[in-house]
């Protein structure tokens, strides 16, 4: 299975982050899974780490060197993850969600047919098949 890891997902199981569920664990260290992070991940945490360096001490930089190291496959922002966007719903009555970077996750995730693996209750809301909260 192909997964996507969403960025705090991505950190926490770089860093081996007690926050790490055990699913999402054992999905990431699965031989049989190919373990992907996105080009959006890294701009995410460049702009946060420049922001608050203190509160986010790795730069997209660094993160996409340990990403390499531990065999993970970059995924790049292609125009079909953009237009995805379009069809991208949320529920009636789900909570508001304005995260532009989670959005085109769920999006390359769909396009992709991958598995998005995230902690984020709030991308529940799109009710998309591609979507696993841990």
């Amino acid at each position: 299975m192909k997964i996507l890891l969403d960025t705090h997902i991505l950190l926490w199981a770089l860093s081996n982050d007690t926050r790490l569920s055990v699913k999402a664990r054992k999905l990431i260290e699965s031989e049989e899974n190919e373990i992907f992070y996105s080009i959006i991940s890294l701009w995410e945490v460049e702009i946060k780490h420049l922001l608050h360096p203190d509160v986010l001490t790795v730069s997209a930089e660094e993160l996409a060197e340990y990403c390499g190291q531990s065999g993970f496959q970059k995924v790049m922002i292609r125009e079909k993850h953009i237009y995805a966007l379009e069809e991208l719903k949320r529920e009636e009555g789900a909570p508001p969600h304005k995260d532009p970077f989670d959005r085109l996750l769920i999006c390359q995730a769909s396009v992709e047919n991958m598995l998005l693996i995230t902690h984020d209750s709030l991308i529940s809301g799109y009710d998309e098949p591609c979507v696993l909260v841990v």
